[in-house]
């Protein structure tokens, strides 16, 4: 019996936890599967799948291309500046950039969305410094209120998420080994790539899986953003349940939407079990 009470504690203090993931997570899954794969006269069916392959397998290749270049984007500007910060010299430079950088953290995806709209349209901020500074004419200015905003957007949001892992991670290395990289002549670029990306790589992987499920389900920014076809798969969800009633394409495309989500964790559990998982 002595041994029984503590397994009973621990459960009790988890079944808050616990409830909440079935109610808020677990259920919702069930019921979409099951939705998505049941018919109207209750029988299984891929009428559903049939459906959304029909007149959103333009938006569902859409998607893909948006996260994927959002998420390469996004590790190409958080390399840079993780490196920057902990390879550059300590400066008022490189204190203003760790200081910035970590702004768009705080804000959420609908203020981000609205502030690019202000910003990216044809007469926004964007447009108005650049003929302000004489670099383009008033005639030249060009809205970005498409795929490239909605991207724009994501890696503005997703950058310090992911540089704030990378920045930690890079900072806890052995600096051992990358002055000893220095010493024998290699530049900052090539002791960033050659030493030190290498060792982070893990920390980097979990960030950028966290950021493509991330931007893979936010509705705010492709509706708000551009909202134009084609779209995301979020915007066609809430179309198809708000203008129709058509919970089961919605719930079909939300599927394809978590097989998204599965193959970015294989991607991940694969090179984690390859390369260990970080610490």
């Amino acid at each position: 019996m002595d041994r029984e009470r503590p397994s009973l504690a621990g459960f009790l203090l988890v079944a808050p936890a616990l409830a909440m993931v079935g109610a808020l997570f677990l259920y919702p899954l069930g019921y979409s599967l099951s939705a998505a794969f049941t018919g109207p006269d209750g029988r299984p069916t891929l009428a559903h799948f049939g459906k959304a392959f029909e007149l959103y397998s333009g938006d569902i290749l859409f998607t893909i291309f948006i996260v994927v270049v959002s998420t390469a984007a996004t590790a190409a500007v958080a390399i840079a500046i993780a490196g920057i910060l902990v390879l550059g010299r300590p400066g008022r430079a490189v204190a203003l950039l760790g200081w910035l950088y970590r702004f768009p953290l705080f804000i959420p995806f609908i203020v981000a969305g609205q502030c690019m709209r202000t910003f990216l349209a044809k007469n926004g901020l964007m447009n108005n410094s650049l003929v302000a500074l004489g670099l383009i004419d008033p005639g030249q200015g060009a809205s970005l209120l498409d795929w490239r905003g909605i991207v724009i957007t994501f890696v503005w949001k997703q950058v310090p998420f992911v540089t704030l892992l990378l920045a930690g991670a890079m900072a806890a290395l052995d600096r051992a080994t990358i002055d000893a990289a220095r010493n024998l002549g290699a530049g900052r670029v090539r002791t960033l790539f050659d030493v030190v990306l290498p060792q982070v790589m893990p920390n980097l992987t979990v960030a950028l899986t966290l950021s493509f499920v991330t931007m893979l389900s936010v509705l705010s920014v492709p509706m708000m953003v551009a909202g134009s076809q084609p779209t995301m798969l979020t915007v066609d969800m809430a179309f198809r349940i708000n203008a129709y009633g058509d919970y089961a394409t919605a719930n079909a495309l939300g599927v394809l939407s978590y097989a998204m989500t599965a193959a970015a964790a294989f991607l991940y559990l694969r090179h984690g079990l390859r390369t260990g998982v970080p610490r």
